[in-house]
């Protein structure tokens, strides 16, 4: 199982430990992962996602999950979440 951010695809990053001595031996710094359940408004749906804790802090900053994956670059978010953010966009459009 991957430790990655399904909407906006963080991966762990990666650096050293740095002893007394100063040696230096890499290691990786892991996203912090949640399990949750987001509820988009406009398509009445729930979405099973692993999202990282920041992603949780922006989403709410935003003012909700519709609001957030409307803003946010299709750059900035994963494969996951421009599928979302499509639902999402043609269930906003008028229909002709």
């Amino acid at each position: 199982m991957s430790k990655v951010c399904d909407l906006t695809g963080k991966r762990y990053m990666s650096g050293n430990n740095v002893s007394h001595a100063n040696n230096r031996t890499k290691r990786k710094f892991d996203v912090n992962l949640r399990s949750v359940s987001l509820e988009s408004e406009t398509l009445k749906e729930k979405f099973k996602l692993k999202i990282a804790a920041s992603t949780m802090r922006t989403i709410s900053k935003n003012g909700g999950f519709d609001k957030f994956i409307i803003k946010s670059s299709d750059a900035k978010l994963s494969d996951k979440g421009i599928k979302i953010k499509r639902k999402i966009q043609k269930a906003l459009l008028p229909n002709k």
